[in-house]
């Protein structure tokens, strides 16, 4: 008897904390968890209350709160481009003054190829009209309705730009390439041309004013034939196009050249 005692003495606790574990497991997997959940949440559901800000109604404010915050910084970005663009027209003689337009549709398929403006009839523009963006000529107005206008890009390979080499004058002929950069034909065989040199419209020209900036010569090809040509890179942000400026088309025209 008193060896049985002893024994239970010795043994008794950890037996009873054995048979604790075993069925507080038994118990957690009968009820898959939902004892705990409760004891914790009991737990920490007084403590939720002390913290501020998780509240539905304190998510709601502050969500609405980062959505003023998005549009701010949206409208300032916008107010910033156009005083730009405001300070570019600023600069122009007041007879041609040009009606400033923005971006408002573009086609994954034609990326480089048109844009649609938010102007149109209602606003003074007529298909032809040379549309231009800071860094210099974007294309020409391809189409017009009442409320809207599409611009067929320099980028387009449809696109014919008659240029000059402002340091040399030497001229040819600016297509589209589908990109940032467009392909200048000469009509010389061997330009005076070197890669830098500025690209600017042609005094030529029947579509476009002359002088109105294009881009920079990237590389030449002066061995190429029929005629040497060069790659320019294109100054007008043709791929994020925004806001843009749209003036009449030229009065004068050369009959020498088509473009």
């Amino acid at each position: 008897m008193f060896t049985a005692r002893h024994w239970w003495e010795h043994r008794g606790l950890q037996i009873g904390l054995l048979a604790l574990v075993i069925g507080s497991a038994l118990t957690l997997r009968q009820t898959q968890g939902a004892l705990v959940m409760e004891i914790y949440q009991g737990i920490t559901r007084p403590l939720k209350t002390l913290q501020p800000g998780i509240n539905p109604e304190d998510r709601i404010r502050e969500a609405r709160l980062l959505e003023l915050q998005t549009r701010i910084v949206d409208l300032e970005s916008q107010n910033q481009k156009l005083q730009s663009l405001l300070g570019y027209v600023e600069k122009e003689a007041l007879l041609t003054r040009p009606i400033v337009s923005r971006v408002v549709g573009r086609s994954a398929d034609h990326w480089w190829q048109q844009v649609t403006l938010n102007s149109g009839t209602k606003a003074g523009i007529k298909e032809g009209f040379v549309v231009k963006a800071e860094g210099g000529l974007v294309g020409l107005v391809e189409s017009v309705t009442a409320n809207t206008s599409r611009v067929l890009l320099v980028s387009d390979l449809k696109s014919q730009v008659g240029v000059t080499i402002s340091r040399t004058t030497a001229k040819g002929v600016l297509r589209g390439d589908s990109s940032d950069e467009g392909v200048l034909e000469f009509y010389e065989k061997v330009p005076n041309v070197k890669v830098g040199d500025l690209v600017s419209t042609s005094t030529y020209s029947q579509k476009f004013p002359a002088g109105l900036p294009v881009g920079r010569i990237k590389s030449l090809d002066l061995k190429k034939l029929p005629a040497s040509v060069a790659k320019v890179e294109l100054f007008p942000p043709i791929r994020y196009l925004d806001w843009v400026t749209v003036y009449p088309a030229p009065e004068k025209l050369n009959p020498e050249k088509p473009n």
